[in-house]
């Protein structure tokens, strides 16, 4: 007999939270909810009218999101799968710490990480809030050798002159 994952629970109430995020003009529903361990245990998605085709692809993402995590799938690996992928609607948002994005998945996929994932494990998987790629391109400016002198922005200045 084949072995099988095994499932956790929810408990019958449950912490979490919703996020509202307009989404290339279009308005999305984020319903993350934690297990009494505190991690995420089950993910539900809206969007638009019940029975459209939208609506029911963004179902079938957040159950499959879902059944990942109840049976022990990281959450990283969950996220990956939904970074960067490319389809309509797109583009900016009005959440302030995802100003824009590639699809609701690659939204929900950053929402999640951002949500749900101590910063290391978010970094490893290049998903930075705003503030934090703010404070990376500080560190970056500040660095030794990172800014140029005025001798040599100077001679690009003249450089720039001449090519004109």
């Amino acid at each position: 007999m084949p072995e099988s994952a095994i499932s956790t629970s929810m408990p019958k109430r449950r912490a979490g939270h919703t996020t509202a995020v307009v989404i290339g003009g279009a308005t999305f529903h984020l319903t993350a909810n934690a297990r009494e361990d505190g991690s995420l245990g089950e993910v539900f998605l809206r969007w638009g009218k019940q029975g459209t085709a939208g609506a029911g692809l963004l179902d079938v993402y957040a159950i499959a999101l879902s059944a990942g995590v109840q049976h022990g799938v990281p959450l990283d690996a969950l996220v990956r799968q939904g970074l960067d992928l490319h389809f309509e609607p797109n583009g900016r948002t009005d959440d302030p710490q995802i100003p824009r994005v590639r699809s609701v998945a690659d939204y929900v996929a950053r929402r999640l990480a951002i949500d749900w994932l101590p910063s290391g494990r978010r970094a490893q998987l290049g998903i930075f809030t705003v503030a934090e790629r703010v404070e990376r391109a500080r560190a970056w400016m500040d660095a030794p050798g990172a800014r140029l002198s005025a001798e040599n922005a100077d001679v690009l200045d003249r450089e720039s002159v001449v090519s004109r």
